[in-house]
């Protein structure tokens, strides 16, 4: 643990630290525009059957009589489930008897109408354009687009998959260097996809970089902060996603073009990439991995921004040699995914926090992807999503550094679990209390997340973490994946999806009681630090034992 002590001595909490916070925390803002993107750029307006009496003015003008739109409309499109116009369908001829007010409004077969074989017209009131206007994806093709969000989704997958063991192999800045580049570029080229299937490949490959900004970012707060700081770089990291939500909400709010709006979350990513230069890689992941001289110079430019140039000139080679002497003997091993899996005290917290994880995405996602579900105003949906975020986050902290993190885990997932499952209960035309209930949920959620990542961090050794970071970032997409496509099952039950995205989270946070408690321990640098940390464990509960045993004797 060495290098707590090399830390506290360049500045754990200092210039640089704050510097750092701001610089990764306004990204993060960013990419949380680029996940939430489709609640606006997807939206889906109001629509109807294109018909020649409504929307051909040549046709129009020669119809029978002064007649208006709204009866044209009533003798073009049948009504929906809702007595609204139907979405999906209007009639092969126009249905002239039923201006008679003689004639009842269902006095028209079946087989009278046909799909919308000549497109859409789309209601442009709210949005101007989004991608399901551009390529029609509705009736037949409305499943394409929570496949559109599952492929975006499973792209955030692969790169976690990917650049979860590349950030341990060849340093956390340069896959965070990437990630703002890759992001910039295909971000960018999402705006001028001239198909759907092109559209899908651009925001799979923006997916996969937001992993990798997603995973170095926290890993980086978490690797140049104390032990007692350690918290709070997560709880900054959580409120960066907090008020991006609040970011979307206020630019989505002043352009309304699909286009437009890709174009301006995507382009700050050039910002991005430029200023990641600054940043310093990992002197904890430079040390462990033997290089020495890189991880040398980066403690000095630390010192130095923090104020402290005498430690800096002081800091050597043999300094270093000397304080990770024990650390350097043992972590020389590459990092594979095996080892989490096969090492006797990282299997279990390897299986539970990926079923946290888990949990985290699919309920978080089915929800927050689904706005317009929710209620019609998307916009103020989006900022409560975030405002609502804040307090929740900023508690999660209190808690934390109160209670541990294992027992706020496990709290925060069953509580969301169970508003979600209340609103099975709560009636339809209870619009304001089902999305009171929903927000409460996803209120739990957030604080979740605020305490999961920074769990998740000390639960693995720093020759491991960005492996088991990637590791639970993966299980967060698959569940991720799966969120949005539950959806579908409302056709054999609307209470259906609430109950699996109620279910998920109170059964992963009554798993959450299995992991160990990690507050106020030093960061693990190898997995020698984890197994001393279970003998002083075992250790303790022995003595413990043996003390209430003599005095019950």
């Amino acid at each position: 643990m060495a290098f707590s002590e090399l830390l506290d001595l360049v500045g754990s909490q200092g210039r640089f630290q704050a510097l750092q916070t701001v610089a990764l925390v306004a990204s993060i803002m960013w990419v949380t525009t680029q996940n939430m993107l489709e609640n606006f750029s997807g939206a889906v307006p109001s629509h109807r059957c294109w018909v020649a009496l409504l929307d051909n003015s040549t046709v129009q003008a020669s119809a029978t009589g002064a007649l208006g739109p709204e009866a044209l409309l009533a003798v073009s499109i049948p009504p929906g489930p809702n007595q609204e116009p139907h979405r999906c369908r209007r009639f092969r001829q126009p249905q002239w008897q039923l201006l008679d007010s003689n004639t009842m409004a269902t006095n028209w077969s079946e087989a009278a109408t046909e799909p919308c074989v000549d497109g859409w017209v789309y209601d442009h009131s709210t949005f101007t354009s989004t991608i399901v206007a551009k390529w029609d994806l509705v009736c037949d093709s409305q499943a394409l687009k929570p496949m559109a969000q599952s492929i975006f989704l499973a792209g955030v997958l692969v790169g976690a998959a990917l650049y979860g063991q590349v950030s341990d192999r060849f340093g956390r800045k340069l896959v965070l260097t990437w990630g703002y580049l890759q992001i910039s570029v295909w971000g960018t080229a999402t705006a001028f996809a001239p198909t759907f299937p092109v559209y899908c490949l651009f925001r799979f490959l923006v997916g996969m970089a937001i992993a990798g900004i997603m995973m170095n970012s926290s890993t980086l707060l978490i690797e140049w902060t104390s032990t007692q700081g350690r918290a709070l770089a997560m709880t900054f990291n959580a409120l960066g996603f907090s008020f991006g939500h609040v970011l979307l909400a206020a630019v989505a709010y002043g352009i309304r073009d699909w286009t437009q709006l890709q174009l301006a979350v995507s382009v700050p990513f050039f910002l991005c990439f430029v200023y990641s230069w600054w940043l310093a890689e990992s002197a904890r992941w430079l040390l462990i991995t033997g290089r020495l001289e890189q991880g040398l110079r980066e403690l000095r430019r630390v010192a130095t921004i923090n104020g402290k140039r005498a430690v800096a000139d002081t800091m050597t080679t043999e300094v270093l040699l000397s304080a990770m002497q024990e650390e350097l003997s043992v972590s020389q091993a590459p990092a594979r995914l095996g080892t989490l899996l096969r090492t006797p005290e990282l299997g279990l917290r390897t299986c539970v926090s990926s079923l946290c994880w888990f949990a985290f995405g699919f309920t978080f996602y089915g929800l927050a992807l689904d706005l317009q579900a929710l209620g019609s105003n998307v916009f103020l949906l989006q900022v409560l999503l975030g405002a609502l975020d804040i307090p929740a986050k900023l508690g999660t902290l209190l808690l934390m550094n109160r209670l541990g993190r294992r027992c706020v885990l496990a709290a925060s997932l069953v509580q969301a679990g169970l508003c979600i499952l209340a609103n099975t209960l709560v009636p339809y035309e209870m619009g304001y209390l089902r999305s009171a209930l929903a927000m409460l949920g996803l209120w739990g959620v957030g604080a979740t997340f605020t305490c999961i990542t920074t769990y998740t961090g000390e639960l693995f050794p720093t020759m491991l973490r960005m492996t088991a970071v990637g590791l639970s970032q993966m299980s967060a997409r698959a569940g991720a994946i799966l969120g949005p496509l539950v959806r579908l099952l409302s056709v054999h039950g609307p209470s259906l999806p609430l109950l699996l995205y109620g279910g998920v989270p109170v059964l992963s946070g009554l798993v959450a009681l299995l992991l160990p408690e990690t507050k106020s321990l030093p960061l693990p640098d190898t997995i020698q630090d984890i197994q001393n940390q279970a003998v002083k464990k075992a250790a303790h509960g022995t003595r413990k034992c043996s003390v209430l045993k003599s005095t019950q004797f």
